[in-house]
């Protein structure tokens, strides 16, 4: 397994819907819409999500995320003086469970020690990605009623 990661391109949008909607296909099993009604709602939120990222945290680093050359997940974090953060990191459901969201968020995690800053992300309350962090020394620090604000800070 050899992952690496390379820089989001326009060609990629197609992809990156994919990741967003394998991402919420869960909670969109729930609701008795149509496929086309599936795929605008998608549309519209994967849209309004990227505006956001790319407005508010213009600096980030916006990544596809390859397992063995195979288009496997994105992976945006932005960085400052005072924090890393992860904005997103998701994976297609075939390539998760195999340790790559691990290796991946265990390289932030070493990247936060040597620079001694602060790594953060938000995740949703019924998310069960909070067991990963939390194995990997991430505690709740706040709520939102949404979501956690989960951090590792050196030396913890």
């Amino acid at each position: 397994m050899s992952i690496t990661l390379r820089e989001v391109t326009a060609a990629d949008e197609a992809f990156l819907l994919e990741v967003y909607a394998s991402a919420r296909a869960r909670e969109l099993a729930l609701v008795p819409w149509s496929k086309e009604q599936r795929a605008a709602f998608l549309r519209f939120q994967f849209d309004a999500q990227h505006s956001h990222y790319r407005t508010h945290f213009p600096e980030a680093s916006y990544q596809i995320v390859l397992n063995d050359a195979e288009l496997a997940g994105r992976l945006y974090v932005f960085r400052n003086h005072a924090e890393i953060r992860i904005l997103d990191i998701t994976l297609l459901p075939q390539y998760r469970n195999m340790g790559l969201g691990t290796k991946l968020i265990g390289e932030l995690v070493a990247e936060a020690r040597k620079t001694a800053k602060p790594l953060g992300i938000w995740v949703e309350q019924f998310n069960a990605s909070q067991n990963l962090f939390q194995r990997l020394g991430f505690s709740r620090i706040q709520e939102d009623g949404y979501n956690y604000l989960m951090q590792w800070r050196p030396n913890t």
